[in-house]
């Protein structure tokens, strides 16, 4: 895990992710046994906790509380793409999170936005805006497992929310323009993947309309 996949996990089984699904389907929802499995530590038992807990139940405290115990980008991600982005609490601790300079705490904002960007159909523009923000402000933090976590962040807000495109883009084009190198990183993937995409719809407009022109 460590060597291939840069997951240092201070305990760990090396039990495959696709096993660990499975045994998180098979348990269901069950608050109690999430708090049970993420206090043994271990990386595949705080895995299958974040699979199995409800996050109806979760509040604000324990959010906190599991923060603290993140110790590698692998959990952070689990934890936020499949229980925090589904808690009434979550912009909240984006809004606190993505400030907070100690690593992983800081990638879980930003995890946070991504989940939230990627599986809130209705998010609030505002929260999204905000979002987009955070990512303009942190841009400049040279370690790779941030910048990355704010790319992704912007990538989701960007493609799932086709309206807010152009206040994605338009600061990625700034950071990628800028003269810090980890806030160029950080703008130039977006920069790339929507200029091909416009050119591409660009080009499938030039063309229909060559088709229909020769048609007639």
């Amino acid at each position: 895990m460590s060597e291939q996949y840069g997951i240092h996990a201070e305990s760990s089984y090396g039990v495959p992710m696709r096993r660990l699904l499975q045994l998180g389907k098979a348990a269901g929802t069950d608050h109690e046994l999430a708090q049970q499995l993420w206090a043994e530590g271990s990386y595949e038992a705080r895995t299958i906790a974040a699979l199995v807990d409800d996050p109806h139940q979760v509040d604000a405290k324990q959010m906190q509380q599991w923060c603290q115990d993140f110790d590698n980008w692998a959990i952070v991600d689990t934890v936020c793409f499949r229980l925090f982005d589904k808690t009434s609490d979550a912009w909240s601790k984006v809004d606190e999170w993505v400030t907070d300079e100690r690593l992983f705490v800081k990638r879980a904002g930003f995890a946070l936005i991504w989940g939230l960007a990627l599986h809130v159909r209705n998010a609030p523009e505002h929260h999204l805006h905000r979002a987009v923000g955070h990512a303009r402000a942190q841009a400049a933090d040279p370690r790779p497992l941030v910048g990355k976590a704010i790319t992704m962040s912007l990538r989701a807000i960007a493609t799932k929310q086709p309206y807010l495109r152009d206040d994605v883009v338009s600061p990625a084009t700034d950071l990628s323009n800028g003269s810090d190198p980890a806030a160029r990183r950080v703008g130039r993937p977006i920069v790339r993947s929507f200029a091909s995409r416009s050119a591409l719809v660009e080009e499938r407009s030039e063309s229909g309309a060559m088709s229909l022109f020769s048609f007639h």
